[in-house]
């Protein structure tokens, strides 16, 4: 299966609830790579690589934390990156 990337912006109650460090062990236990951090403008902004499958489990993962309260997401397919981890920014 084809790697992707993905830039992902969720809005919501979505800082201060554990988001990043939830995404960061999610990801790295699906084989995923990339980033998270918190936006000045209370969104968090995550770029995750890796097969669709498992980012839409890590973004299901995401979802069951009965902390994060996700309103929507803005999201789009960008150009694929050489990494070697997933971490929070």
């Amino acid at each position: 299966m084809e790697e992707i990337r993905k830039r992902i912006v969720f809005h919501g109650r979505v800082q201060g609830v554990g988001f990043r460090y939830t995404a960061k062990y999610l990801a790295r236990s699906l084989g995923l790579t990339g980033w998270v951090k918190n936006e000045g403008d209370g969104t968090v902004i995550m770029e995750v690589q890796g097969r669709k499958t498992r980012i839409n489990e890590l973004l299901k993962g995401i979802n069951r934390n009965s902390f994060i309260d996700i309103d929507w997401m803005d999201t789009e397919e960008i150009a694929a990156k050489t990494e070697s981890c997933f971490s929070v920014r």
